[in-house]
């Protein structure tokens, strides 16, 4: 880590510890040991851990722990901090995705930016093994990144009233799936078939920070088997 720790207050019951300032997939290794250590040392105290590409928010009880000893702990954890080893990486995830106009309506959009192949562009798209950085958004959204700096793209000027669930997206060079049908801005490219949000489930959210993700290509036949929605979506004008 080339720079030094920030702590911001986030109230009298929250910090905002700030790793980094740019986003980089080196990140999550530190940001993985500081959520873990931060468990050790706040215990029964620790209400909840909110991590981003660049900072962790540290949520605690302020009746057991007062912000200043709060702040006093981080920064004895800080002081000889290290990053997580590879090996406790999560889990890994493979989503079958159809990737198509109908269901993707800014393959092309994304390809002519890049100035590359519809088909280039679900080859750079599904042949990188992301990472979680971060959830939030909506539950089960998982920020991952990055992405083939060619696809690299802004968000839609207007972002659509409902986006289905197992959409997926890209942004800068950040992508995502949507678990939920909500509102959203991102560039989609295709759809999952995977249940990225179960109430039932443990955790409810099938994606956790950490994690490693490949989007794997699959036809609109296969895509049908697993239950896949293949209702099209118009573009945007």
């Amino acid at each position: 880590m080339n720079q030094k720790p920030v702590l911001e207050s986030a109230g009298l019951d929250g910090w905002i510890i700030r790793l980094f300032d740019t986003i980089d997939e080196h990140n999550l290794p530190w940001l993985s040991a500081l959520s873990r250590r931060c468990e050790q040392a706040f215990g029964d105290a620790l209400i909840d851990l909110v991590p981003s590409y660049t900072t962790l928010l540290v949520v605690f009880d302020p009746l057991m722990v007062s912000p200043c000893e709060a702040r006093a702990t981080i920064y004895r954890i800080l002081a000889d901090l290290e990053p997580e080893d590879s090996r406790h990486a999560g889990e890994i995830h493979e989503l079958p995705t159809w990737y198509d106009t109908s269901v993707g309506p800014e393959l092309t959009r994304v390809a002519e930016q890049a100035g590359i192949a519809v088909n280039d562009v679900i080859d750079a798209h599904s042949q990188q093994v992301y990472r979680v950085f971060a959830l939030g958004f909506a539950p089960g959204f998982a920020f991952m990144g990055l992405t083939d700096p060619r696809l690299e793209c802004a968000r839609l000027g207007t972002p659509r009233k409902k986006v289905p669930p197992g959409s997926v997206a890209m942004a800068g060079r950040q992508t995502a799936a949507y678990p939920t049908a909500t509102p959203g801005g991102w560039n989609l490219l295709g759809r999952t078939s995977a249940s990225l949000f179960d109430r039932n489930r443990e955790g409810f959210s099938l994606l956790r920070v950490g994690d490693q993700v490949r989007f794997v290509p699959v036809s609109r036949e296969a895509f049908e088997r697993e239950g896949g929605d293949t209702t099209p979506m118009e573009p945007l004008a």
